[in-house]
């Protein structure tokens, strides 16, 4: 009797065990080891996802620091909240772009003209590239620091530094409407080439966030009569 015991329960442990495989034989189907999940395919260098990734980093830097500048020439309040979020959003922005390079491992400069990743065109017909003389591409651009639309040249970051006041909030929201202007260009170019996922996301939140301010700072450049 002690020996059917065992002989019982041993059967029931078997049995218990095999239960899946028996009911999945019983429907038909094949017993299989779960297969292990596909790595995620990265973006190549050459991707508009990189493209935009490292493009639009450098492109915010410089919305960072002209928002510094104007913070500590104005005391007006609403321009200093509007240069805050500007600066605010932007770095965490660029944080994240440059976070998926490295995630991607892929560098954070790239070897070629900036904005190979879009169709430029003539460069002088985009937004944002219409108000200095340093905005139309070549060499002279490039010396001039205007890399890609929208980007204020050297000489123009050089009167920011040097303006006080209402000239300077004036300034500031003349050269970031342009700066915005050609960010929103290079976003929705994200938008039409980018993958889709959190990139092209943030790509498209950056659109409707950088409209919503370029209203803003029109209606700040009436109330000054600019």
């Amino acid at each position: 009797m002690r020996k059917a015991g065992w002989v019982a329960v041993c059967a029931a442990v078997v049995f218990a065990a095999a239960g899946g495989g028996v009911t999945a034989a019983l429907a038909g189907g094949t017993v299989h080891d779960p297969a292990p999940a596909a790595a995620p395919e990265h973006p190549s260098a050459d991707s508009a996802d990189a493209g935009f990734a490292r493009d639009m980093a450098v492109h915010h830097q410089q919305a960072v620091e002209m928002s510094f500048v104007v913070r500590d020439r104005t005391d007006d309040e609403e321009v200093r909240r509007l240069a805050y979020d500007i600066a605010n959003t932007q770095a965490n922005q660029r944080g994240m772009m440059l976070g998926w390079l490295d995630l991607w491992g892929l560098p954070k400069v790239s070897a070629g003209p900036p904005m190979a990743w879009m169709d430029m065109g003539d460069m002088d017909d985009m937004p944002g590239m219409e108000h200095g003389s340093g905005h139309g591409g070549g060499q002279e651009a490039d010396h001039d620091g205007a890399l890609m639309p929208g980007m204020a040249t050297k000489a123009e970051l050089a009167r920011l530094a040097k303006a006080d006041g209402e000239r300077a909030e004036v300034l500031f929201l003349k050269l970031m409407t342009e700066h915005h202007k050609g960010g929103v260009h290079m976003a929705q170019g994200c938008v039409d080439q980018c993958r889709p996922g959190v990139e092209r996301d943030l790509a498209e939140g950056m659109v409707t966030a950088q409209e919503s301010e370029l209203r803003l700072m029109a209606d700040l450049l009436k109330a000054r009569g600019a």
